[in-house]
């Protein structure tokens, strides 16, 4: 609303311009707005500061003409801040070196905070109050004042700035810090000594995240200072990794209920740290209505506003504040100007008012008294400042105070400039001020950027509360925007003192960090700090606090118990270490052993029927290939390597055709006996010695010749198998040709299955030995086990495959072994009396003998 009547009240005085233009003659409309402080000189400046910092309401009615702002609540901040200007003046005046025979004017208005009253303060500086009609008879006239120093905030410097731009009048404020002010396009005349909150809100938000808070809340003044500077804030905090758990605007006049949604809302929130982009008359009340509600123990960070704010301090009785921290521009001292604001005296003056009413409320008399006798004491206007401890004789704010003398300093500087320099240079006082550049007597450097701004550099202030009550700030650190994003936070080595006067620093997130071996998974309809923490799947890890995602292990990695590193996957094959390696070593040397004992057996009654009825030549070749059979399985176990590989598969496939090329033999044998024995047959001719040497050689030999197609084309070869197990690598022997595989396979059961149908047709022979029934069983048990070790070994997985196939070669061969050899070992062991030819031929000793 404020604005609304700034750019109401300019267009009734443009229009006002044009109604009179027809009269050739100027005159002012409205009251005359007359200065608070002034003073006469060459050149005049202006001031603009709110001595006070609020009005009465007055309802209007419409019918009658508005009455002015009536005033109240003196604000000595400000009249210090008027008090610098003065000084700063004075200091000029005396000076020798600058503006030489010039003296420096002011004038000086109360805004009130007002930012209409602002706007028509402006105008009157600009335009003068003059009523004098020889004076007002040409329209056109230099500005009043060449510069107007002020305001304090940024919303009534906005205001002003729109107003005053076009006619390039430069307004040079020492606390309005705004980003939106830095817009030349918008406000062209204005300056300020104070950093922009461009750089103030940046600072904040690296503060915040500094000391590893990631979910605050925010309150912010509801106007520009507030709403801009907490914009750049959450846009910085977002990019750093904080989370706002809320952002509410406030302003002073809000309502009672207004006010206590805010506090309802704080009181409900989770977040333990608060973001304050207050002023400080905002800040006093929200603090007030935390107090009535007790809502202590929140950690503050503010805004140079209020943190270096004594008055602030003094007001928060129930330290609400207490461990606050943040951000203030740098110290400052401006030799003698404590002493000049000291020595106030009334003036006998037309601003003596003015004083007269800061006197009054400083040593809380009365000049004249009412007859009703008031119970103040009356002034006597020679009251002593010495002793006396008040907003006023308060010195913390010099560095504003010095913002306010760089200002003038500044105007002073750019007016020399102009009065030096030659025909050619540019006698626009906001051009010179924007070039000037230089030193005050302290060794502060002044100069303004392209934007108007200083160089941005604060402190890093602390609120630590003494035992008596008080608060000290307390430097712990610096920020310089000037310096590489790197260096610009620097803390002291110093302790802090946090909310309820805690040494430890508080924590302030919505969610615990997530360890390494977790990943984040934000919480659905919550900000982005607000995340569960889920651990990452089998075989990936994360090894950061906070992972966004996990990261998948190499193929020879897999992930540890935490899930925060990769290890190297254990490689498993089936060795002589483990318990089914040794046993199947162990049932390897049980099978050659009895094998061996059965050729020794055999060996020794080489002599005797039983041994030569059955082919002894044949049966000794039949016990040799299961030995080999036997000590193949050996090569199955231990680290598959290149040779090995090749050898236990081409030497399994070789031996037990060998094996069964012999019992296929015997066998064939065995049914040609017996056909030979019918009349005019010749047959056995095809089946003597030789022809059963050179059978088993010529089966042996195909299957040799499959091996080595299978080697030539396509060996076995050991390789690692990172697909069936996902924490393991299996060694194992890869087939290289599936074909070659098959094919050994395939042609031993072809043989196998010869062998037993020509021994199934043997069975029924009419001999009291016949081989052909143990052959046909040994057959059969045989074709059962590799059989079924065909689903066994593709479904078994690992090292289990290498067993399956290994007991397959042991089962098999035992089969043999036993059906074939056990039952002849038995007769000549323990029935010697059936190992006799009559016997063989069916002749044996009558039953009961």
């Amino acid at each position: 609303v404020q604005p609304l009547c700034g750019w109401a009240l300019l267009h009734v005085l443009l229009v006002s311009s044009v109604a009179v233009a027809d009269e050739h003659t100027c005159k002012q409309i409205g009251d005359i707005e007359n200065p608070q402080l002034l003073k006469d000189g060459d050149i005049v400046l202006g001031g603009l500061f709110s001595f006070h910092t609020n009005w009465k309401e007055i309802k209007e009615n419409f019918m009658e003409k508005p009455k002015p702002l009536q005033c109240i609540s003196l604000n000595f901040r400000e009249f210090q801040l008027a008090q610098a200007m003065r000084f700063a003046i004075e200091e000029i005046n005396n000076s020798s070196d600058l503006l030489p025979g010039i003296s420096l004017g002011y004038n000086v208005y109360d805004t009130c905070g007002s930012n209409a009253r602002s706007i028509k303060a402006a105008l009157a500086l600009i335009n003068g109050n003059e009523n004098d009609p020889a004076t007002l008879k040409a329209c056109t006239k230099p500005a009043q004042v060449q510069a107007i120093m002020g305001e304090a905030s940024s919303s009534p410097s906005m205001a002003i700035s729109t107003v005053i731009g076009p006619f390039h009048i430069p307004l040079i404020s020492h606390y309005a810090t705004c980003a939106c002010l830095s817009d030349k396009s918008k406000y062209p005349s204005f300056l300020r000594t104070i950093p922009s909150d461009h750089y103030q809100s940046r600072a904040l938000a690296h503060l915040v995240k500094h000391f590893g808070w990631t979910w605050v809340g925010a309150i912010r003044s509801n106007e520009d200072y507030g709403n801009n500077g907490m914009a750049i804030f959450t846009e910085t905090a977002l990019e750093v990794g904080i989370c706002l758990e809320y952002s509410l605007p406030f302003f002073r006049t809000d309502s009672s209920e207004k006010i206590q949604k805010i506090i309802d809302i704080i009181k409900a929130s989770t977040s333990k740290v608060i973001v304050a982009f207050l002023a400080n008359m905002d800040l006093d009340v929200i603090i007030h209505k935390l107090s009535a509600n007790n809502l202590t123990g929140y950690q503050w960070v503010g805004t140079e506003a209020w943190i270096f704010d004594s008055q602030t301090a003094t007001r928060d009785k129930n330290h609400i504040l207490d461990g606050a921290i943040g951000l203030y521009i740098p110290k400052a001292h401006v030799s003698g100007l404590a002493e000049f604001m000291l020595d106030v005296k009334p003036l006998n003056s037309s601003d003596d008012g003015l004083f007269t009413e800061f006197w009054e409320a400083l040593f809380s008399c009365k000049f004249k008294l009412s007859q009703a006798g008031e119970p103040q004491r009356e002034c006597t206007g020679h009251e002593d400042l010495t002793g006396v401890e008040n907003i006023f004789t308060d010195m913390s704010h010099m560095p504003i105070f010095n913002n306010v003398y760089k200002g003038v300093y500044a105007v002073a500087h750019a007016l020399h400039n102009i009065l030096e320099c030659k025909e050619t240079c540019n006698n626009s006082v906001l051009q010179q001020i924007r070039k000037v550049a230089f030193k005050t007597k302290e060794g502060d450097e002044v100069y303004f950027n392209e934007n108007g701004d200083p160089v941005a550099k604060y402190e890093i202030i602390n609120w630590q509360p003494k035992p008596n009550g008080h608060v000290d700030f307390v430097t712990v650190g610096v920020y310089d925007a000037s310096l590489p994003a790197e260096k610009q936070m620097n803390l002291l080595n110093k302790s802090l003192t946090w909310a309820q006067r805690s040494l430890q620093v508080p924590t302030s997130i919505c969610s615990e960090n997530c360890r390494p071996g977790t990943r984040k998974v934000l919480q659905k309809g919550k900000p982005v700090c607000c995340h569960d923490c889920v651990w990452c799947a089998e075989g990936e890890i994360s090894n950061i606090t906070d992972a966004i995602t996990c990261v998948r292990c190499p193929p020879e990695f897999w992930s540890n118990e935490e899930r925060d590193t990769c290890v190297m996957k254990k490689t498993e094959f089936l060795s002589y270490e483990e318990i089914m390696g040794a046993l199947l070593a162990a049932a390897t040397g049980f099978g050659t052993c009895l094998t061996a004992a059965v050729a020794f057996i055999f060996f020794r009654y080489r002599n005797t029927p039983l041994v030569r009825a059955n082919n002894s030549e044949l049966s000794f070749l039949l016990l040799f290939s299961l030995t080999l059979c036997f000590l193949c399985s050996l090569t199955f176990i231990g680290r598959p390597s290149e040779w090995s590989c090749m050898l236990r598969h081409t030497a399994f496939g070789i031996t037990f055709v060998l094996c069964i090329s012999c019992v296929l033999g015997k066998t064939m044998v065995v049914l040609m006996a017996f056909k030979a024995t019918l009349p005019g047959t010749n047959i056995m001719r095809w089946f003597g010695p030789t022809q059963q040497r050179l059978s088993v050689l010529g089966f042996t030999f195909i299957q040799v010749i499959i091996c080595i197609l299978w080697l030539t084309i396509s060996p076995p070869f050991p390789s690692e198998n990172l697909k069936d197990f996902k924490d393991k690598i299996i060694v194992e022997c890869s087939l290289g040709s599936a074909v070659g595989f098959w094919s050994v396979l395939g042609y031993i059961g072809l043989l196998a299955v010869l062998c037993f149908i020509f021994a199934f047709l043997a069975r029924k022979l009419p001999d009291n030995f016949n081989e052909a029934k143990f052959i046909t069983f040994s057959m059969l048990i045989f074709c059962a086990v590799w059989i079924t070790f065909i689903p066994a070994y593709v479904s078994s997985p690992g090292k289990f495959s290498v067993a399956v196939e290994i007991f397959a070669i042991l089962a098999s061969s035992l089969g043999l072994l036993i059906c074939i050899f056990i039952p002849k070992c038995y007769i000549m062991l323990m029935k010697p009396e059936k190992n006799t030819k009559k016997n063989m031929m069916g002749k044996g000793l009558p039953k009961g003998s």
